[in-house]
């Protein structure tokens, strides 16, 4: 099978129309899926610190409201661009549908390299792009949260700028924001924990003891940081991981809390990791390495037709947004390799996204083991209705999860009166 540029948009439409006739429905049942409600490109001009102007490019799309108010985060990434934002808009109304949360999905991001700004750039950043989609958002209309190279502190930057121009303060137009300003305690280790909640109830149910496996993990940021420590206290064996810049590997398992000291100071990355008992290896190394469970948890497009066939793990867990390709889907399926979907698994963010968003209309604080022990009953129940529906559909788990979203989306469509004509 010969590679083909990638576009996460093309890609989102060609497993949104097989899950649409796998499940029945007419075309017209699903067309309006496939085209976001509305889209936003913005020019972001903001004075340098060495007094240079420069004009950096945003976006906000949103998706779908059929099931509540838009929900997405924001991410900073260099190769940001309206086709990205505009399939992870999609999958965030997929997300918000499979997990029976009432939201639909929007998505934001800036075409910037964070890492080349310094601090004071990034909030000026960060404050003249909230100006641009303020008509957007709010906490009953579009509310965003954390993504790639963004994170709590941002998100405040967010909240006090929305606030300043509704002159009082506004907490609930932001999730994923610091706990000492209306944050949920919980949240930014819930999409991590989301996954290894799904991951282990598989492995569980494939009958596989989970302590004999050997876990891979791409992608050390918050989502992979977060699920190779959660793993590591649970006694997991983790034989390699990776960031941007490469990745280490020990068969007998990696010391993942003095990984992730050394990774907290960000001017640092695992190429520079020094340790006698570990190999260095590339990305590549990583995906296709003899191991039990591998987790992609950076960015899109990381398994594909090139190293699909190459692919050596007994299951996937898709931790990051749009890891796999269709094609490398088809490769996967045909060598029997179970993909727990993105839709699915990594859901654990804005399912505490919405606790948190509950917490700030209800002005009040829940507990840890409370955020827990909900997005864990949320989870598994999701779980539960998407294995349901790919056994009763002879289907992959990813079309599973994508008919249950499928179906919950255009029900709540047929129900508000469908596509409405104005004229």
């Amino acid at each position: 099978m010969e590679a083909k540029n990638y576009n996460p948009y093309e890609n989102m439409i060609a497993v949104l129309e097989q899950a649409g006739k796998k499940l029945g429905l007419e075309p017209d049942e699903y067309e309006t899926l496939k085209y976001p409600e509305r889209e936003l490109t913005v020019s972001i001009p903001i004075r340098m610190d060495n007094g240079e102007l420069k004009v950096f490019e945003g976006y906000r799309v949103q998706h779908n409201s059929a099931r509540g108010p838009y929900k997405g985060g924001i991410r900073y990434h260099q190769n940001a661009n309206p086709d990205e934002v505009k399939a992870l808009a999609a999958w965030m109304s997929f997300k918000c549908a499979v997990v029976n949360i009432p939201y639909g999905g929007a998505k934001g991001g800036i075409k910037v390299d964070p890492r080349e700004l310094s601090k004071e750039e990034l909030i000026r950043l960060t404050r003249r792009y909230t100006t641009r989609i303020l008509p957007l958002i709010g906490p009953d209309q579009d509310i965003p949260a954390p993504d790639v190279n963004t994170n709590g502190e941002v998100m405040g930057w967010i909240m006090d700028t929305y606030s300043m121009f509704k002159g009082h303060s506004v907490p609930g137009v932001v999730t994923g924001k610091p706990i000492e300003i209306g944050g949920s305690i919980g949240r930014a280790e819930a999409t991590g924990r989301g996954v290894t909640i799904i991951a282990e109830k598989f492995l569980t149910d494939l009958g596989l003891k989970t302590e004999d496996l050997g876990y891979a993990i791409q992608g050390m940021g918050n989502v992979g940081g977060t699920a190779a420590s959660i793993l590591y206290e649970e006694g997991k064996r983790i034989i390699a991981v990776s960031d941007w810049s490469g990745g280490v590997m020990n068969r007998d398992g990696l010391n993942i809390p003095e990984i992730l000291k050394f990774l907290f100071d960000k001017s640092k990355c695992l190429k520079e990791y020094v340790d006698e008992n570990v190999e260095h290896i590339t990305n590549d190394d990583l995906l296709t390495c003899a191991c039990d469970v591998l987790i992609p948890a950076a960015l899109e497009n990381q398994i594909t037709v090139d190293n699909a066939s190459r692919i050596q793990a007994k299951v996937i867990v898709e931790a990051a947004n749009g890891p796999t390709s269709v094609e490398a889907d088809e490769i996967l399926a045909e060598r029997n390799i179970p993909v727990i979907p993105d839709i699915l698994a990594n859901t654990g963010g804005v399912v505490v996204s919405y606790f948190e968003w509950v917490q700030n209309i209800q002005s009040m604080a829940w507990e840890l083991d409370e955020v827990n022990q909900m997005l864990k009953k949320v989870m598994l129940k999701a779980y539960k209705e998407v294995r349901e529906m790919s056994q009763k559909k002879d289907s992959t788990l990813r079309m599973g999860a994508y008919m249950v979203a499928i179906n919950r989306i255009c029900t709540a469509g047929r129900l508000r009166g469908g596509p409405i004509s104005m004229a």
